[in-house]
């Protein structure tokens, strides 16, 4: 996976977003699965109603382009370009209106930076070799081919093994990938 600055600012704008506007109203943590998980108790039909309650009216931030322009230094065209690929990939949603904007489509936690990388830059190599796409026809004599593949691999483990809650909320990011 190639990532130029399509890659690298359609992030940056994903990470603003689930920074300031947070998850879609609703979707965070299921009251079912806190209920199943021991922090509310099940046995209290209350509790559950009431934490079904709280991420129902749980608002959502609308996050206008203008702002993460100004805020993050991006073009503001250059960001109303890079909207729309996240869109068709379903990663965001626009609100129109008085006070609309951009909020998240699905949960942070759901969302891969692999997703935005991939939704932004499209399926690209890392580097130009015929042999990964399966069309050479000396790959299976040229040495290069696993090393290259074996990179691909990595960098598609890599950032998918990171999501945009992870990126939003925690400065540092370790992953280990076993290959």
């Amino acid at each position: 996976m190639l990532i130029s600055s399509k890659g690298r600012y359609a992030l940056k704008l994903m990470i603003y977003i689930a920074a300031i506007g947070g998850d879609p109203v609703g979707e965070g943590v299921a009251a079912d699965d806190v209920a199943e998980s021991g922090s509310i108790d099940a046995d209290f039909p209350g509790n559950v109603v009431k934490a079904k309650a709280r991420a129902a009216t749980r608002p959502q931030v609308k996050v206008s382009l203008r702002e993460v322009a100004e805020r993050e230094g991006i073009s503001l065209k250059y960001l109303e370009q890079l909207v729309r690929p996240l869109m068709n990939a379903g990663l965001l949603r626009s609100v129109r209106g008085k006070g609309g904007g951009y909020v998240l489509a699905k949960p942070a936690a759901e969302v891969r930076a692999g997703d935005i990388l991939r939704a932004a830059e499209g399926e690209r190599s890392t580097v130009a070799c015929e042999g990964l796409e399966g069309t050479c026809c000396r790959s299976d004599l040229c040495s290069t081919v696993k090393f290259w593949t074996g990179l691909e691999e990595t960098i598609d483990a890599y950032v998918d093994g990171v999501t945009l809650a992870e990126l939003a909320h925690v400065p540092e990011i370790k992953v280990s990938i076993e290959l």
